[in-house]
């Protein structure tokens, strides 16, 4: 059964990944069909939704619309970037410490569960603050907070790997360190990593918005959890102004959730070999 037949079984996951599709294509569209700058002034505050405004307009005469479709771009982006730069960390070091064994996997293991002890949450905070609120900081403490996970997995998956005959193989030809563990190795333990990879989308893309929540996103971007967090004051006045963004949130995390649970469908192959005909 090829890829793409396991992953149609799971029709969650083909809804979850129609909706992301959709997602994509509001923040791919953004710039064409609001090609102002979201932050500008567009009307009267506070217009509730129809009319000149779809979704309304904010406090300051903000079309609630456009920020929804910008804010897509920036949440998408930072989820993804973040999740990318978490993945690399935790590949090389889970996999120097599943590859090398002994001091090397006492070391690395220590060096993770030191940031392990810390709430993610917290640090996160903590990093940002540090580094001051933007969104090269955001994504550099997202991807410090979101690493250990995948280190540990990386790990679990070399050490089972390692002595594999395809593996020793590979040492008794020769082949250097490196290539072993990147052209050999980690090829087959690509699937829990991608798997994890996908789920730590939807992390990131919350953790971002609860930053820019707390006012510590990037300033000179619109985003999902600012426009929530910039609009709390207001709620009883003006319900729409957290409750599109926030549904904006909500559907990306669980299409991501759901083609998710469809990759595993579709890449593990115990769970494949028992729904298979």
């Amino acid at each position: 059964m090829s890829f793409w037949q396991s992953f149609a079984r799971n029709r969650g996951g083909v809804v979850g990944l129609a909706v992301l599709v959709l997602v994509v294509l509001l923040a791919v569209t953004a710039p064409f069909l609001f090609p102002f700058d979201p932050w500008d002034t567009r009307g009267a505050p506070l217009q509730a939704p129809g009319g000149a405004f779809a979704l309304g307009s904010d406090m300051l005469g903000r079309d609630v619309l456009a920020g929804v479709f910008h804010g897509a771009r920036v949440s998408l982006f930072i989820g993804v970037l973040s999740t990318v730069i978490a993945v690399a960390i935790g590949v090389v070091v889970g996999a120097l410490a599943g590859y090398f064994g002994g001091l090397v996997d006492e070391l690395a293991m220590r060096f993770t569960e030191f940031f392990q002890t810390i709430p993610s949450f917290v640090l996160a905070v903590l990093l940002v603050a540090i580094l001051t609120p933007g969104l090269a900081s955001v994504v550099i403490a997202i991807s410090v907070v979101t690493w250990p996970p995948v280190a540990r997995l990386a790990r679990s998956e070399f050490l089972a790997l390692r002595h594999r005959e395809f593996v020793e193989a590979a040492v008794l030809s020769g082949v250097s360190h490196v290539r072993i563990i990147f052209g050999e190795i980690l090829p087959n333990a690509l699937t829990p990593l991608v798997i994890m990879g996908s789920l730590m989308v939807a992390t990131a893309i919350l953790t971002e918005s609860a930053l820019s929540f707390l006012g510590l996103g990037d300033p000179n971007r619109i985003s999902w959890g600012y426009m929530i967090g910039a609009a709390r004051a207001v709620f009883r006045q003006a319900w729409w102004l957290s409750v599109f963004p926030g549904l904006a949130i909500f559907v990306t995390v669980l299409a991501i959730n759901l083609v998710g649970e469809g990759l595993n469908d579709a890449l593990n192959p115990h769970l494949r070999r028992r729904t298979g005909p």
